[in-house]
């Protein structure tokens, strides 16, 4: 049997697609590659399109009732909140380098675009934003130079121990960078 060869895109249903749009925009550097009434296909990089935002109701106006589903029953606001975390926990996108994910956060930043939580989770250092409709985001570098590397850490003690991470100061983090700590010590689990 054969593995997918990648993880292709994300669709998002909202009702606030230009905000959602905007904001997916802001946050990755990216682009719209087609906008439709209700929908909006985005991508940053070679792929056709990475995140799509769909409003369901414009969908099921443009005949496409088979890709939405049934949805939830109809929940009162108080039965929604009471129910356990349900659903996608959150969407995470990858950088090259912590010198990326760092300058991204940078620009963001400026752009009054905060992080939720910033974590060195052992494997990763991350940084989760909310979006504006409250989907969690995690942009992250990979810590090890290898998946092996990587998966050695999840498996160890250490991991074990501490198996949500450290949190960090990306600010504190970028301004050690650029005075030339190395990325490696820089993002490396410390315990």
């Amino acid at each position: 049997m054969a593995s997918p060869a990648k993880l292709s895109h994300v669709v998002l249903y909202s009702q606030r697609v230009p905000v959602m749009r905007d904001w997916y925009v802001r946050l990755l550097d990216g682009r719209v590659v087609h906008e439709a009434p209700g929908m909006v296909f985005l991508t940053y990089d070679e792929e056709h399109h990475r995140v799509a935002i769909a409003d369901p109701a414009a969908m099921r106006a443009a005949g496409a009732e088979a890709l939405i589903g049934d949805g939830p029953a109809e929940l009162s606001p108080e039965e929604i909140a009471a129910l356990p975390p349900h659903g996608l926990a959150h969407i995470a996108f990858t950088y090259s380098t912590l010198r990326d994910l760092l300058e991204n956060w940078e620009r963001l930043k400026n752009d009054s675009v905060l992080p939720v939580v910033a974590i060195n989770h052992g494997p990763t250092t991350s940084l989760y934003y909310a979006d504006p409709d409250g989907n969690q985001i995690e942009l992250q570098i990979d810590n090890f130079d290898t998946p092996e590397a990587g998966t050695a850490f999840l498996e160890s003690d250490s991991f074990a121990n501490n198996p949500v991470g450290e949190a960090f100061d990306p600010e504190s983090m970028l301004t050690r960078l650029r005075a030339g700590e190395p990325a490696a010590e820089l993002a490396a689990p410390t315990w």
